[in-house]
């Protein structure tokens, strides 16, 4: 069990380290926005992308906790 709780512990730290630090990159990228500065899909793809990371890493950290207890 304590092995498992780990594992998801470094998941979330990992996810929570690496995926916001693209965003900066993502926001800045000429293919963010169109011609007129609206947001493309490539933006909102990428958002998802990160957002979905970030909630994995809270899962996981909670699922550690959950284990651990």
């Amino acid at each position: 069990m304590t092995f498992a709780a780990v594992l998801l512990f470094a998941n979330a730290v990992f996810n929570a380290v690496a995926w916001p630090r693209f965003y900066p990159r993502i926001a800045a990228d000429p293919r963010a926005r169109d011609a007129e500065g609206r947001r493309t899909r490539f933006y909102t793809v990428h958002v998802v992308l990160i957002s979905i990371a970030l909630a994995l890493a809270a899962a996981s950290a909670i699922a550690g906790v959950v284990i651990l207890l």
